[in-house]
C-alpha cells in the first residue's frame, strides 16, 4: 500500500485547491461528469497524474489533453506506477426515467455495482491506494416532512424510499475498500451548483420571467457552489494524510452552511437575476410524470456540513445569495 504524503497543515482552501503536497496518481472514475470534469481540471493544475475510468475510452480521450489516460476496463491500468488516491463519482443520472424496478436495478448497478467492481480491483492491486473518495448524496437521509426545520447531520439516520436505500448501498460498497486498508470518505452532495450540471435547468424559466415555486416550495434545498465542493474534496485529501485520521469509513455532507426553502432559493435567483417571480409550478403533474422520483424534486432535506465545519473547513461561498452572484 502507498503511503499517503504528509500535508502542510497551514494549507488553505483556495479558488485553486491543493490536492496534498505531492504528485499523486489519481483514479477518478464519473470524470466525464459536471462535477469529474472540474475535478480532473483541478487535479491536473496541482500537478497530479489522472487515469479516468470511462464506458467510452475513445469519446473521454478527445475531452482532455493527452495527459490524461482514459481506460474502459480496469485492467487496463497498470501495476506501476501504483494508484495512490481513487476518487469515485460515477453513477447514472437520478433524474430521468420513470423509477421502475428495471430503472432501479439499473441505477443501483451504475453506482453500488460499479463501486463493488472498483473494490475488487483494488484487492487485486498488488500496491494499494491510500484514499478512495467515494459520492454519495443527501437523498440517503430520504424526506424530511415539510414544515421541519431541524438540521441533518451525518449521524441521522436513512429511511426506507428508494433514493435512500441507493444512497446506503452505494456507501456500503465503498467501505468494503476499508478491508484493504483504504481511507475511505463517502461525500454526500446536496445540489452542486456550477456552470453545468443542474443549475441551468433550474434557472432557466428565472430567466425567462416565468419563475416560482414548485409546489408548496416549502422542501428544503441543500446545495453546495462547486468551487467549494472541489476545496472540501482537496481538504478531506490533506486531513487523510495526517497520521491517525480517517482511520474508519465516514460519510461527509458536502452541502453549505445555509440551506433554504426551495421557493426563497428560487426568489433569491430571481432577485440575483433581476427577473420576476411570480408562476407556481403545482405538485399534481410532477408527481404523475415521474412517481416516486418526484419526491427527488418536490421534497428535501435541510441538511448540515456538521465534519467539515467542525474539521476547519472554510467555505468560500456560505450563502445562496453569493454563489448565485458568482455563477450568474
Amino acid at each position: 500500500m502507498t503511503t499517503p504524503p504528509v500535508p502542510n497543515p497551514d494549507a488553505a482552501d483556495v479558488s485553486a485547491p491543493r490536492f496534498g503536497d505531492a504528485p499523486q496518481h489519481v483514479l477518478v472514475t464519473g470524470g466525464t461528469g459536471f462535477v469529474g470534469s472540474h475535478l480532473v481540471a483541478a487535479l491536473r493544475a496541482d500537478g497530479h497524474t489522472i487515469t479516468v475510468w470511462t464506458r467510452d475510452a475513445t469519446a473521454a480521450a478527445r475531452r482532455f489533453d493527452a495527459s490524461v489516460h482514459c481506460v474502459q476496463q480496469l485492467d487496463e491500468i497498470p501495476a506501476s506506477p501504483a494508484v495512490d488516491v481513487v476518487v469515485n463519482l460515477a453513477g447514472a443520472r437520478i433524474v430521468g426515467p420513470r423509477w421502475t424496478a428495471a430503472r432501479q436495478a439499473a441505477l443501483l448497478a451504475s453506482r453500488a455495482g460499479l463501486t463493488d467492481d472498483l473494490v475488487a480491483w483494488i484487492a487485486r492491486r498488488p500496491v494499494k491506494p491510500w484514499l478512495m473518495l467515494s459520492g454519495s448524496a443527501v437523498g440517503y437521509y430520504g424526506v424530511q416532512p415539510q414544515g421541519d426545520a431541524a438540521e441533518l447531520t451525518e449521524a441521522s439516520p436513512p429511511q426506507s424510499l428508494f433514493m435512500s436505500r441507493l444512497c446506503q448501498a452505494w456507501e456500503a460498497s465503498a467501505h468494503a475498500a476499508a478491508a484493504h486498508g483504504v481511507r475511505v470518505a463517502c461525500l454526500r452532495f446536496g445540489l452542486v451548483l456550477g456552470h453545468g450540471g443542474a443549475l441551468p435547468g433550474l434557472l432557466m424559466p428565472v430567466k425567462m420571467g416565468v419563475g416560482g415555486r414548485l409546489g408548496t416550495g416549502r422542501q428544503w434545498v441543500s446545495w453546495i457552489h462547486l468551487q467549494d465542493l472541489l476545496g472540501a474534496m482537496a481538504h478531506l485529501w490533506r486531513m487523510a494524510a495526517t497520521p491517525g485520521a480517517l482511520t474508519e469509513p465516514l460519510a461527509w455532507n458536502f452541502t453549505a452552511p445555509e440551506a433554504l426553502r426551495q421557493e426563497d432559493f428560487m426568489r433569491t435567483a430571481a432577485q440575483v437575476l433581476h427577473r420576476p417571480f411570480w408562476l407556481p409550478v403545482p405538485a399534481a403533474p410532477v408527481r404523475l410524470a415521474l412517481g416516486e422520483q418526484a419526491d427527488v424534486l418536490l421534497e428535501g432535506q435541510r441538511v448540515a456540513p456538521k465534519r467539515l465545519t467542525d474539521t476547519g473547513f472554510r467555505f468560500r461561498f456560505p450563502d445562496a445569495r453569493g454563489a448565485l452572484q458568482d455563477l450568474c
